[in-house]
């Protein structure tokens, strides 16, 4: 019984190992089936662009990127990968259209490295970091935290993405051209498939042996305005690429005097080439900058050493004993009050003296006066005198509203309704009463020619 249990056993173990290895030659035919396909894929695509160096990624977890020195550096963070993470799941078959946002900064502080730049148009689109690192950069992982905000639950995931900057010897080009295009928005431009056309499109006006996508940069970081939301305008994107052989005929023509002169008109220059980019991409032609890095001087900057950032030891802190020797503040009160209070007497004496003793007087006026205008203001002040005091000797009736009033049925005399100082000046020259004390009579004519009174 002990002999047949150890041979089933030796037989099952067999099997087993039989199994394993045909399981184990099965995944690693897969897999090399798999590094085929991949490697056909990318010999196209590199038939299709060959001399275009561009790093492109995916976010699929914390992860490690290896992105050139002087390449554009491009990184998508999607939406559909951090939809998994927030509880709860959706079921298989349930469109999740969540709105996402990301925050993204470098591991300990709050902003991303100043060559690294994000943008994510809206919620319900992908967030993209994008920039272009430099020499000074190689050799510094830079760990950025990116985290993902579900708006709807209110949930949180956060992912790292390590950044080893790499550095290589053909970058960066020795010649470099930044192109404004003006029907492109940043994010559209950073799409793969664009890229590539504008990067063919450069390639086919420059024939390079090797050409490089080394920045893009959005006109508003530029200074440029945000467009107008109607008939589909644009921000602007810059793009800057670089080759290794000088400039074509065709991009040298927007320096002629010619395109120049036009270019100070707000006029566009004739381009022989510009119909090559028409079709897709409209170029401002009087914006672009042809740089050759072999003739700019460089310019070296002294810097003083920032050192370690930590303050030298000096020693404990000895405060200042209590015998301190009491200050005399007597001088610094006639400094503050006593001088100012002293001049301002000073100039309040000579104002008074100037208004007071040094006045000219009526007498020193009218001897400085012709006499022939004293007269004249003599006789108008008399005219005028005279003319009060008639004004006020002239004898007017009173109004009947100043009169007594008789009441017949109580016989009382009932008060005039003004005061008796009324002022006579102010009545009227005309009246219309009848019947009153001190009104003089007006004869008039009878019909048959005789006057009565």
């Amino acid at each position: 019984m002990c002999t047949m249990s150890a041979a089933a056993v030796a037989a099952w173990l067999g099997t087993v190992y039989i199994v394993h290895a045909y399981d184990t030659k099965r995944s690693a035919l897969h897999e090399r089936n798999v590094r085929v396909e991949q490697s056909v894929a990318l010999k196209q695509r590199t038939a299709l662009y060959r001399d275009v160096v561009t790093i492109l990624s995916r976010s699929h977890a914390d992860r490690n990127v290896y992105p050139s020195a002087g390449v554009l550096f491009v990184h998508v963070l999607e939406r559909e990968h951090f939809k998994g993470e927030f509880p709860p799941y959706p079921k298989s078959g349930d469109a999740s259209n969540d709105p996402i946002t990301f925050n993204t900064n470098l591991m300990g502080y709050p902003d991303r490295p100043g060559w690294l730049r994000y943008i994510q148009r809206t919620p319900h689109s992908d967030g993209v970091l994008y920039g272009s690192p430099t020499a000074e950069h190689v050799g510094k992982p830079s760990v950025i935290e990116i985290t993902a905000y579900n708006r709807r639950t209110f949930e949180t995931a956060r992912h790292n993405l390590v950044i080893n900057i790499m550095a290589t010897e053909e970058f960066p080009l020795p010649y470099q051209a930044e192109f404004y295009i003006k029907n492109m928005n940043v994010e559209e431009m950073l799409a793969s498939e664009v890229l590539g056309d504008f990067l063919g499109a450069v390639k086919n006006v420059w024939q390079p042996e090797r050409l490089n996508a080394i920045n893009i940069t959005s006109a508003l970081d530029r200074g440029g305005r945000v467009p107008l939301p109607i008939n589909n305008l644009k921000e602007g994107v810059y793009v800057m690429v670089g080759a290794d052989v000088p400039f074509s005929s065709c991009l040298r023509e927007v320096e002629s005097p010619h395109n120049q002169l036009r270019c100070s008109q707000e006029m566009e220059p004739a381009i022989s080439c510009d119909k090559k980019f028409r079709a897709q991409f409209h170029i401002d032609w009087c914006k672009i900058s042809l740089v050759d890095i072999n003739k700019v001087v460089p310019v070296y900057i002294t810097r003083p050493d920032p050192g370690t950032g930590i303050l030298p030891e000096f020693g404990e802190y000895n405060p200042p004993s209590e015998s301190l020797r009491s200050r005399d503040y007597f001088s610094d009160f006639l400094v503050t009050l006593a001088v100012p209070a002293a001049v301002a007497l000073v100039l309040f004496f000579i104002l008074g003296y100037t208004m007071c003793c040094r006045r000219e007087g009526v007498e020193k006026r009218n001897m400085q006066t012709p006499d022939i205008q004293l007269v004249h203001h003599s006789s108008i002040q008399k005219s005028t005198k005279e003319l009060r005091s008639m004004s006020k000797n002239r004898e007017i009736s009173w109004p009947l509203s100043t009169l007594p009033v008789f009441n017949p049925v109580s016989g009382e005399v009932v008060p005039p309704i003004h005061p008796d100082n009324y002022e006579t000046t102010s009545m009227p020259l005309m009246q219309t009463q009848a019947n009153l004390q001190n009104q003089i009579t007006i004869p008039q004519q009878r019909p048959s020619g005789k006057w009565y009174s």
